[in-house]
């Protein structure tokens, strides 16, 4: 039994003492093949990796798996994360860069295959944010893997690929659209062979060969668009690689679509641009499949072939593709030149909506990676990311405003930053009613950055030409002053008038019960968005100012909640710090009521991840430490000389209502930051979504902590009485704040119900502050709040997931309906403006269509 459990050595001279390597040794001697430690020594978290789960009998399933490697800084060991703690990851709780302690784990044997087993962990308990282990190793991929004696040949256990070994490969972390893992094969191949074009057809002969018995002639062709991949795997597909791209190519004679199925896309995916010109053979013929989205292609001036495509299959007949290089490429086999539509800023308006086009711009806002559920979608549950970009180009005082979603494309999608040059193609318009017009990603959208331009055939382009030459006109310091990255953006903003439709339409807003918003709010993973809409009424308000120094108080990590400092300011469910303890008028002085104030400090419990409540519950700790008990009442008593407002009645419904949900505040991940050089990395990293494997890069310092500006805190009873919910309030103050692009700007006279309507602050203000109301202001506004005393409002909530216990929910617009609350229950929804939902479902619908 020794000599069984004994773990291969895979390098010399390592230190023998290994918590990894003594738990490996000691689990196969358990009776249960199962270890229950009450101390365990940390190990940090350096991949978290996903794929598609394997159907288990009797048992519920979870869409996706989960494999972590973690390392106590002698071994690597890539564990089998039980499905029961799959949700640590749906929340970004257990994420790399962290360290761990396992608690429980078990070893699984693979009863259909010799030689193969793994370490299931089942409890993990988090340490700190941060790993203290990390910053000692420079490379963990030089550290040897740990695999137990006798398993030393397994592929699985020495590969990038999943344990489960019914899967073949992983997906990316946080959606299925980008390329993930070692099998993707990038730059150029071997040298070209000879070809002989001499029998090559053209693309115009293809559809007279369709449906009769031939020998496809070798094609000569050039990409001149490119989709992103689409990944198509679900339970019970006997399908190793289920991916599927394509391309539409051209030669002399026309253009048609052309299909990359299976495991031919990890190999020729990344090597097939546009641009580059393939001899193919052994392809099939098959009849287009008609509901796909498709590029407008008007400005190639060639005939589009659209009755069949062409596919390259791996196998019945495998196909034969070479890709030629560029300096291998002859004039005389005449193939065209890639052609771009380039718009303007100017001329965007006068863009027809759903139309196609290319932009260029200076980069000047990015947003934080956000993630959507893909509507309609089976199991297993798919998730789109995207972000919102603002770009210039000169022609205009107004930006590009770029919804881009994922293109496949993760080395250039994360790096998107301001003041680079950012080229989008075949992006469609969007032509908002009431607001300015957007751009938003089609399945062909291709975005380039700078230092990814070269080679691209777009660089010849006139149009491309003009905007470098307005680029060497600016200075950068001036440039850099109206930049900013990250923090809570959504556009188009909602109507200011609502109505509802009698089904479904793209773009309307969800209204839903209060009762249904706590289900909402715990089905939220990791950076997924919503907007919902809910009616009821404001019953309190409280502003909010926080001084702009952030104490530096030591970090309890012991803790439930793991929160920046910072991030605790932000929190109304956390300790607040001092407020603003300016006189104020008469009407503010009044105490601010309980449902207000941040709700009473959590009991403090050890952050223990356990697949059972009772081991939950056991783990938390008596009380939390006295210092912090002195500092909340401290805070207890500065709040309650914030300026506030209640109405007449609340004091009483909150004796009543059944629940109280208080998520809503700002956090340091909901404000916007001045985007600068020397923080350059630290602001990508802050602003995409959580690394699949850590490296010494990603450990980049975190960019210093922004003072959260003034907001409100409002609480919403439910239209029954029964609920309440808190939510933030950020309105738009100045005329450089990326919200502020493409608001309505109609003037208004400040009250609470008007700025709540309108989202800002009339006039907005141009001259450089800090972004927020001034104390004066802030008690004007509050003044008029009365009001909204017994007034009927739909309020229109942005909610997102930051990660761990994090929720941001924000009031995006809320309108008073002036009507009885029982008729309106029938007709009232939330829709954006008419024009708005027919120009966006088009859009859209090419986004989500090949799924």
């Amino acid at each position: 039994m020794e000599s069984s459990s004994r773990c291969s050595s895979m390098a010399a001279g390592l230190p023998q003492e290994s918590f990894l390597q003594r738990t490996l040794e000691r689990l196969p001697s358990t009776q249960s093949l199962k270890l229950t430690a009450e101390e365990a020594a940390p190990v940090a978290v350096v991949a978290v990796q996903r794929y598609l789960s394997e159907p288990t009998e009797g048992q519920q399933l979870d869409s996706y798996s989960y494999d972590v490697t973690i390392t106590d800084g002698v071994w690597r060991a890539k564990c089998f994360l039980h499905p029961s703690l799959n949700h640590l990851v749906h929340r970004n709780t257990l994420r790399t860069g962290t360290d761990v302690s396992v608690r429980q784990c078990s070893f699984v044997y693979n009863e259909r295959r010799l030689g193969h087993g793994y370490i299931c962990v089942e409890k993990v308990e988090g340490s700190a944010e941060t790993s203290s282990l990390l910053p000692r190793i420079n490379n963990p991929s030089s550290l040897p893997m740990l695999v137990k004696h006798g398993m030393e040949r397994s592929v699985v256990l020495q590969s990038d690929v999943p344990l489960q070994v019914s899967r073949k490969h992983y997906l990316s972390l946080w959606n299925n659209d980008d390329p993930e893992g070692d099998m993707w094969i990038s730059g150029s191949a071997s040298p070209d062979p000879v070809l002989d074009v001499s029998k090559v057809t053209l693309l115009s002969s293809l559809e007279s060969s369709f449906r009769v018995s031939w020998k496809p002639l070798p094609l000569l062709v050039k990409i001149i668009h490119k989709s992103r991949l689409r990944y198509y795997g679900k339970f019970g597909l006997k399908i190793d690689y289920p991916y599927q791209t394509y391309f539409e190519v051209a030669d002399q004679s026309g253009t048609m679509s052309l299909v990359l199925w299976n495991e031919l896309c990890p190999e020729y995916y990344l090597r097939m641009n546009v641009g580059t010109v393939l001899y193919l053979q052994n392809y099939t013929l098959k009849q287009s499949y008609s509901n796909r989205s498709r590029p407008q292609m008007d400005h190639h001036r060639m005939k589009n072939f659209t009755s069949i495509e062409i596919c390259l299959n791996p196998r019945n007949p495998a196909a034969d593709i070479t890709v030629v290089s560029p300096k291998s490429v002859l004039p005389q086999w005449g193939l065209p030149e890639v052609s771009y539509q380039f718009t303007t800023r100017s001329e965007l308006e006068k863009i027809s909506n759903g139309s196609a086009c290319d932009v260029i711009g200076l980069v000047t806002f990015v947003g934080r990676v956000e993630r959507v559920r893909s509507k309609g979608s089976k199991a297993p549950e798919k998730y789109w990311t995207y972000r919102w970009v603002h770009s210039v180009d000169g022609t205009s005082d107004r930006p590009f405003i770029l919804e881009l979603f994922s293109s496949s494309q993760p080395e250039i999608f994360s790096q998107i930053c301001p003041m680079t040059y950012l080229v989008c193609t075949q992006m469609r318009v969007c032509q908002a009613e009431g607001s300015l017009p957007y751009l938003t990603s089609s399945c062909e959208t291709e975005i380039f950055i700078t230092g990814y331009h070269k080679g691209q055939p777009y660089v010849s382009d006139p149009r491309v030409k003009s905007f470098i030459q307005w680029t060497k006109t600016l200075k950068d310091n001036v440039v850099l002053q109206k930049t900013a990255v990250g923090g809570h953006y959504c556009y188009p903003p909602p109507p200011r008038r609502f109505s509802q439709s009698a089904t479904y339409t793209a773009g309307q807003v969800p209204l839903v019960a209060v009762s249904d918003l706590k289900r909402e709010l715990e089905s939220l993973q990791y950076r997924e968005h919503k907007k919902l809409a809910i009616q009821g009424e404001i019953t309190a308000i409280r502003y909010t100012n926080y001084p702009k120094k952030v104490s530096n108080e030591p970090k309890n990590y012991s803790s439930d909640t793991h929160k920046d400092p910072a991030d605790c300011l932000m929190s109304p469910s956390s300790d607040r710090s001092k407020a603003n303890t300016r006189k104020r008028r008469n009407q503010f002085s009044k105490a601010v009521p309980s449902s207000l104030n941040c709700a009473s400090t959590p009991t403090k419990r050890r952050l223990k991840y356990k697949n059972t409540k009772e081991g939950e519950e056991q783990e938390e700790e008596e009380s939390a430490s006295a210092y912090e008990e002195v500092q909340h009442e401290q805070q207890e008593c500065q709040d309650s000389a914030a300026p506030s407002w209640e109405s007449s009645s609340w004091s009483k419904q909150r004796e009543e209502i059944s629940e109280h949900l208080r998520h809503g505040g700002l956090h340091q991940d909901s404000i916007s930051r001045r985007f600068t050089f020397d923080e350059k990395s630290a602001l990508l990293q802050w602003s995409n979504l959580q690394p699949t494997r850590w490296t010494p890069q990603a450990a980049a310092d975190a960019p210093p902590h922004t003072p959260c500006p003034g907001h409100y805190q409002l609480t919403i009873l439910g239209i029954n009485k029964q609920i309440a919910v808190d939510a933030a309030f950020l309105p738009v103050v100045r005329s450089d704040d990326p919200r502020a692009v493409g608001l309505s700007r109609d003037p208004h006279d400040n009250s609470m119900l008007s700025c709540l309507s309108s989202g800002f602050l009339c006039p907005l203000d141009s001259t450089a502050r800090d972004g927020e109301l001034t104390p004066q202001e802030s008690e004007e506004i509050l003044a008029t709040a009365r009001g909204l005393e017994n007034t009927h409002v739909v309020c229109v909530l942005e909610l997102c997931q930051l990660g761990g216990d994090k929720v941001e929910i924000l009031i995006d617009k809320t309108a008073a309906t002036h009507s009885n609350p029982l008729s309106v229950n029938r007709r009232l929804c939330i829709i954006h403006k008419t024009e708005t939902i027919k120009t966006m479902a088009p859009a859209h619908a090419r986004l989500f269509q090949a799924d």
